[in-house]
């Protein structure tokens, strides 16, 4: 019997088989006929070779030790500035987050609905467009210099701090939509282009913890300081301002943002020295 007879009966028997009814179709014969086919393949020298064909080890990524990126971001001072001048940033921007909506019922006799939709009116378009455009205008920018990754974002900061306080001072909840979108948009817009550079201070294999580091020196400063010190400012101010030391509170806040920008334009020379590129 040839193979290729072998293996014409073997599927007739098989398909006769997967289609019951009667079960006496699968006769002995066919049963003898498909052992034999199953003998003759293994026999075969593709077979053979594939039961002597050893599996390939699995590959291994490379086991990076979790502190390990530390002293690489460390040595480099870019990192340090860009993670206080964010830093910095995110002490004002969740300290006006957390207290501006209370500035907002005191100053306009609002109620919280009131508030509510005013804030997220702000945050859904300021800060939404705020992220995308850094990303945007950073990476059209610093194909050329990477030093944009930082100098936008202090860019930013340096617009924020006078419009946040325009809009906390003016007596016309209009007028302080308008100025209040501005900085809602541009104190945001850090978040992709420094997180970025912050990612390109370390070897591809360590860009998360990278950003792991930068985040939680970021939010160290601007969740575990920023809500208090506004809320401490305000009580030390209360007896002078009475209701109206909250404003007066987060106007003196907003000039972090100027710290923050300034810190951002003193690490653009080093992130150009510390930045490593992408291998082709």
């Amino acid at each position: 019997m040839t193979i290729h007879t072998a293996v014409r009966r073997l599927i007739a028997m098989t398909v006769r088989c997967s289609y019951p009814p009667p079960l006496a179709t699968c006769t002995p014969n066919a049963t003898k006929t498909a052992s034999v086919a199953a003998a003759i393949m293994n026999a075969s020298p593709a077979a053979q070779r594939c039961r002597n064909q050893k599996p390939a080890p699995a590959a291994t990524a490379e086991r990076v030790p979790l502190l390990a990126v530390f002293p690489i971001l460390a040595a480099k001072p870019a990192f340090w500035l860009m993670a206080f001048g964010a830093g910095f940033s995110s002490l004002a921007g969740y300290g006006l987050a957390l207290w501006v909506p209370k500035i907002l019922m005191v100053r306009y006799d609002w109620g919280l609905i009131t508030a509510g939709q005013f804030m997220g009116s702000l945050l859904l378009i300021g800060g939404a467009g705020g992220v995308f455009m850094g990303g945007v205008l950073a990476d059209r920018l610093g194909k050329g210099d990477r030093g944009w990754y930082v100098k936008l974002p202090a860019f930013a900061w340096l617009i924020t701090a006078p419009t946040f306080a325009i809009g906390l001072a003016t007596p016309s909840p209009t007028l302080a939509w308008i100025c209040l979108l501005i900085p809602n948009g541009l104190n945001i817009l850090w978040l992709g282009p420094i997180t970025t550079a912050v990612q390109h201070l370390a070897p591809p294999h360590m860009r998360a913890s990278a950003s792991g580091t930068f985040l939680l020196i970021n939010n160290l400063v601007g969740l575990g300081i920023g809500p208090w010190l506004l809320g401490a400012i305000s009580v030390a101010l209360k007896a002078q301002y009475g209701d109206d030391s909250l404003r007066y509170a987060a106007i003196i806040g907003v000039g972090f943002y100027l710290l923050a920008a300034v810190l951002g334009l003193l690490a653009v020379k080093s992130l150009r020295r510390g930045w490593i590129e992408e291998r082709a």
